[in-house]
């Protein structure tokens, strides 16, 4: 899985992307929201540490997801 930071302008926020090993997207929301769901891209529990990944991730580089 990827994870991808795209940068929002004017009143359009950040948002995350999570694409598959085929860079399909699978999910797309907004960064400065509270992380839910997760359970459905098998990432329970990990709420944590996906929001000090997002905290540091740079904008537009796509990056494996290793958590």
């Amino acid at each position: 899985m990827y994870i991808l930071k795209v940068k929002g302008k004017a009143k359009i926020p950040d948002y995350i992307q999570l694409r598959d090993e085929k860079f399909v997207l699978i999910a797309y929301f907004r960064a400065d929201r509270p992380l839910k769901n997760l359970e459905k891209y098998g990432l329970e529990g990990k709420e944590e540490a996906m929001r000090k990944l997002i905290d540091e991730l740079p904008f537009g580089k796509l990056q494996p997801l290793t958590i």
